[in-house]
């Protein structure tokens, strides 16, 4: 079994970079651990990698929910979770690249995936 690569930091540490890096050398794919890059539209606001940077290696939980959609932390878990299941199902490293140290717990230690938000 393969192990599943973390990298973890603040913004602007240059996790996008060293996840396409290590990416190259594992034959990986990055899935992002941020709670906002999965917004449509907030391309810049939050940091998402480019469409470059996702043409060179494959990048997923970016860019697929609408704003108005929220998320919770067990919620966050289930996506990275299956996410890393079907990378590894293809063969390749996963590799969690983000800053939400929340979700990073979340995956680790767990917590109730039926967790939801009140607004």
């Amino acid at each position: 079994m393969k192990s599943i690569i973390t990298i973890i930091g603040p913004t602007a540490s240059g996790k996008t970079s060293m996840g396409i890096e290590v990416s190259k050398l594992l034959n990986g794919e990055i899935i992002s651990l941020d709670s906002r890059q999965i917004y449509k539209g907030m391309e810049i606001g939050t940091a998402q990698p480019t469409k470059i940077e996702q043409e060179i290696i494959s990048h997923h939980l970016i860019g697929f929910r609408n704003p108005s959609q929220t998320v919770a932390a067990g919620e966050y878990a289930k996506l990275v979770e299956e996410k890393i299941s079907v990378i590894k199902q293809n063969g390749k490293v996963a590799i969690i690249c983000g800053g939400e140290v929340l979700y990073y717990i979340v995956l680790k230690e767990g917590v109730f995936f039926v967790s939801t938000m009140d607004i």
